[in-house]
């Protein structure tokens, strides 16, 4: 992945610009640019919490300097082409396929955010490189700067979602096989037991459980045991 700024240009509202910063620090972006920006004082700082660094960080730029520095810019907008016929806007890409178009690049990517008002003029979006949207309902298109950030942060991080414990096959048998002297224990009827234990089998095959899963329904089922051999709620030793 090359890397990556993210552009705001002539940012109307202090808080957006802190908002902003949050969401690149979230995933992992930490290079902001201003392009004219409003005058950010402590609102942007309370905004921005625990991305102070990359507030303070920021670099304020013009943005011929942005277009010079950078081997390709990206400009995003909530409004498109009509047609293939209007190249203006066309043809567009989702935040996913421009993280899929950047897999392969090097250098230096600029991706714009217009004003929160009107968004980035013909002029600016017609010198950009790759045009990027995010699909939002009809009823209310438009998106603000600081979600906008967020969302096009988020899928250009492609980050994993981290892992934990899942049970493995031997797991998954031992408790199946538990199930099977529950079953006798309470006397369920023999002709479905069968039956019974291969719909536990698909239930545990598609839940993916984790290890502490099964070890609580192995819990639950020696509790329930425990009080089949002691009718008399004596306390357990």
């Amino acid at each position: 992945m090359p890397e990556i700024s993210i552009v705001l240009v002539e940012p109307l509202y202090e808080g957006n610009v802190g908002f902003a910063a949050r969401a690149m620090k979230n995933f992992g972006f930490t290079r902001l640019v201003l392009v004219n920006p409003c005058a950010l004082g402590d609102e942007a700082v309370a905004r921005a919490s625990h991305a102070r660094d990359v507030l303070d960080g920021a670099v304020r730029m013009s943005l011929e300097e942005v277009f010079a520095e950078s081997d390709l810019v990206v400009a995003t907008t909530g409004e498109l082409s009509r047609s293939v016929c209007t190249s203006m806007r066309m043809p567009y890409f989702t935040p996913a396929e421009i993280r899929t178009i950047l897999d392969g690049a090097g250098g230096a990517v600029s991706i714009l955010f217009g004003r929160e008002n009107w968004g980035l003029n013909n002029e600016e979006v017609s010198r950009a490189d790759l045009i990027c949207t995010i699909p939002t309902s009809e009823i209310y298109p438009i998106m603000n700067l600081s979600h906008a950030v967020a969302v096009v942060c988020h899928e250009l991080a492609d980050l994993p979602r981290g892992t934990y414990s899942l049970a493995g096959k031997i797991e998954r048998e031992s408790l199946i096989r538990h199930f099977g002297l529950f079953l006798e224990r309470i006397e369920h009827p023999e002709y479905k037991r069968a039956n019974t234990l291969l719909m536990m089998r698909r239930i545990f095959g598609r839940t993916a459980l984790t290890t502490r899963e099964v070890s609580t329904l192995h819990g639950l089922l020696r509790r329930a045991e425990w009080h089949f051999d002691h009718p008399d709620g004596e306390e357990r030793q």
